[in-house]
């Protein structure tokens, strides 16, 4: 039995766990690169809980993701939560730039 995730995003956000961001980086000449020099690419993560979709013109609009998919998302559009000691990305639907298939 999976256990349920301790929070329900509201409207059209979603809770991702983002990939691991791997740190800085040493060449081989020793020369340390930080992980801040990769800042401009998108995020990847993986989908734990999905709200229920928002309504427009008072017609509801379900949601295009699901719990489990991998996602690419804009870097400057999430909000950063801890839930259970565990870093995950709260962001709106609009802000995911596709499914990684």
């Amino acid at each position: 039995m999976t256990k349920k995730f301790p929070l329900t995003p509201l409207s059209d956000r979603i809770v991702v766990q983002p990939a691991d961001k791997g740190g800085e980086k040493k060449l081989p000449s020793g020369i340390i690169i930080p992980e801040t020099v990769d800042k401009e690419k998108p995020m990847q993560g993986t989908i734990v809980a999905v709200g229920p979709g928002k309504y427009e013109d008072g017609k509801h609009l379900p949601m295009q993701v699901k719990v489990g998919d991998t996602v690419l998302f804009s870097k400057y559009g999430y909000d950063e939560v801890k839930i259970e000691g565990k870093e995950f990305y709260i962001l709106s639907e609009s802000s995911i730039l596709g499914i990684v298939n």
